[in-house]
């Protein structure tokens, strides 16, 4: 059972920055994918960034240059930095594992930005 624990939301001002996290536990082996989308208020779910467990990123065109993800060395927790933190990145950022052809998601952590 692979399980995905999320941290690092929060408020923050315009311009600001932070730090997501994403740890995954059970069996994860071979290769994979693990990535960060999120969901603001009546829009739907979007790919914010996505990285490989052969190291291969994307990102989605709004954060490209502002956002950085990365993953530790055993591969099982994932970053994403955000940096130049505006209005439209407030949304619930969720967590995501694509092993053997299925998504595991996290339980979603809140990203406010405001002054």
């Amino acid at each position: 059972q692979v399980q995905l624990v999320e941290s690092g939301g929060g408020l923050v001002q315009p311009g600001g920055s932070l730090r997501l996290s994403c740890a995954a536990s059970g069996s994860i082996f071979g290769f994979n994918a693990m990535g960060w989308y999120r969901q603001a208020p009546g829009k739907q779910r979007e790919l914010v960034a996505a990285i490989t467990s052969s190291g291969s990123t994307n990102y989605a065109d709004s954060v490209r240059g502002r956002f950085t993800i990365s993953r530790d060395n055993a591969g099982r927790t994932v970053y994403l930095q955000m940096n130049s933190l505006n209005a439209e990145d407030t949304a619930v950022y969720y967590c995501m594992l694509y092993i053997v052809g299925r998504n595991y998601w996290g339980q979603g952590t809140q990203v406010t930005v405001s002054s």
